[in-house]
C-alpha cells in the first residue's frame, strides 16, 4: 500500500489543531488533576490525558487501521504500516508551572521509519514540520542546523532523568563536559530541544531516558534540517546535533558512532 506522507502531515497538523486552543487557553491550568508516574517528579495532568484522547480521536477517525504509541497509554497495533507516536504535552512540568518549553509532538512512523513529524510550540506560536526527504520547516520556512567550527564554540541542550541515581550520573558528565564547550542549556522539553537543534538555536542536544514519543518527531526534524542523530537507548543517551561537531561530541560522551 502506498502511503502519502503529505496526507499524513496534514492529518498530524489537524490533530495538533484540535488540542492547541485548549492547551493555550487562560484556564488550561485551573483543574490540572496532577498525578505522578515513574517517580515523584514524573508528572501527568488531566490535560495530558484529554489531549492524547483528542489527538487519537482525530487520527483514528481518519485512519482507523493505523497503530498508536502514546505517552499516556495509547497503544494499538497497526494494520496499515503506519504508527502514530504521540506526546500530547512534552514538558508537562513546564506546562504545569506556566513556563515555556512545552509542546505537542506527533510523528508518523511508516514501516518502522519516522517519516512525518509535527512539533507545536504553543508559547512561541511556532510549528515545526518535516516529512522524510523533504526538509524541515518552522511556520512554513526552511530551517537548518548550525555549523560551529568546533565543540569549544558549541551551546548544548540536555535534560535530566526522573530517577535520582541517573540524574547524579548526568550531573557528573556535565561537570566533565562543561569546560570544553561554550555553554549548556536545560529547557525541559525534549521535542523543543530537538527543534532548537534543527533551527540552529542549539548546536546539539543529548539526554538519557527519553522515550520514542519524546524524540520521534524532533529527531526527524533534526535529520531533515541537515543534522545527525544517534540513539543509544535504553541504557544510553539520545544525541542529535550539527554535523560539524557531532563526532567530537559523541567521542566526548564516550559513545561509538
Amino acid at each position: 500500500m502506498s502511503i502519502d506522507l503529505t496526507e499524513l502531515l496534514a492529518l498530524a497538523q489537524a490533530a495538533v489543531d484540535a488540542v492547541a486552543p485548549g492547551l493555550a487557553a487562560p484556564d488550561a491550568r485551573r483543574d490540572l488533576g496532577i498525578d505522578t508516574k515513574s517517580s515523584p517528579t514524573d508528572m501527568v495532568t488531566a490535560m495530558d490525558r484529554w489531549a492524547e484522547e483528542t489527538i487519537v480521536g482525530v487520527l483514528l477517525d481518519a485512519r482507523p487501521g493505523d497503530g498508536l504509541l502514546g505517552e499516556e497509554g495509547a497503544d494499538k497495533a497497526s494494520e496499515t504500516g503506519v504508527v502514530w507516536v504521540i506526546d500530547p504535552i512534552d514538558g508537562t512540568t513546564n506546562f504545569i508551572r506556566d513556563l515555556p518549553g512545552f509542546s505537542v509532538s506527533i510523528a508518523a512512523r511508516v514501516d518502522g521509519v519516522d517519516s512525518v513529524g509535527v512539533v507545536d510550540d504553543l508559547v512561541r506560536s511556532e510549528r515545526f514540520t518535516a516529512t522524510l526527504g523533504s526538509g524541515a520547516l518552522c511556520n512554513g520556512e526552511a530551517i537548518h542546523v548550525s555549523e560551529p567550527v568546533d565543540l569549544a564554540r558549541a551551546v548544548l541542550g540536555t535534560g535530566f532523568n526522573y530517577q535520582p541515581t541517573v540524574r547524579a550520573q548526568q550531573a557528573r558528565l556535565i561537570a566533565d563536559l562543561l569546560p570544553d564547550i561554550a555553554d549548556i542549556r536545560r529547557f525541559g522539553g525534549a521535542a523543543i530541544d530537538c527543534c532548537s537543534v534543527a533551527s540552529g538555536r542549539l548546536d546539539a542536544y543529548y539526554e538519557v531516558g527519553v522515550q520514542d514519543w519524546d524524540i520521534a518527531a524532533g529527531g526527524l526534524l533534526v535529520r531533515e534540517a541537515g543534522g545527525r542523530t544517534l540513539d543509544h537507548r535504553p541504557d544510553g543517551p539520545f544525541v542529535c546535533g550539527s554535523v560539524t561537531i557531532f563526532e567530537e561530541l559523541v567521542g566526548r560522551l564516550g559513545l561509538a558512532d
